[in-house]
């Protein structure tokens, strides 16, 4: 089975591989010692101590394996042919106006999107929306709350 590549900025796969990195060697000794100690104190079947960092164990172990998933099937931006610059594609800084309030996003990879920070995910509805629009275009997107947005492209930069 082919595994999906998922496209990724250079900076975003460096980030990636510093969590991981502080996942194994940082935060996973630590879960280590917290489930050790809640065991040093009897009974495991009414122990909330151990059952958390039991869970915490779980939760790092997940997000350990998903990061090395990630890690293998990353995309760098910089090995896809890139597209005309006059139009956005990954990795493109994009000046929108939402009715007279201009906000910049950059179109990078879902597993480097953060919103909050103007990183927008290709797969989102305003990121697929506006792959492949030039300047000065109006996008159509559907919003969170199911409605529709329309926002016009003031400018696309690399």
């Amino acid at each position: 089975m082919e595994t999906k590549r998922v496209p990724v900025t250079r900076e975003g796969l460096e980030r990636l591989k510093e969590e991981l990195r502080h996942l194994r060697e940082e935060r996973r000794p630590q879960i280590v010692e917290q489930v050790a100690e809640a065991r040093s104190h009897g009974d495991l079947r009414e122990n909330a101590a151990y059952d958390a960092a039991r869970h915490d164990q779980a939760m790092n172990e997940k997000r350990i394996a998903d990061l090395e998933h990630l890690l293998r099937s990353a995309l760098i931006l910089d090995d896809i042919p890139a597209g005309p610059r006059d139009t956005v594609n990954l990795g493109s800084t994009v000046v929108v106006d939402f009715g007279g309030d201009e906000e910049t996003y950059t179109i990078v990879g879902a597993i480097e999107a953060k919103p909050k920070e103007g990183l927008i995910s290709n797969e989102s509805p305003l990121g697929r929306a506006l792959l492949g629009k030039r300047t000065g275009q109006e996008v159509r997107f559907a919003t969170p709350n199911g409605g529709q947005e329309t926002v016009r492209i003031v400018s696309i930069g690399a």
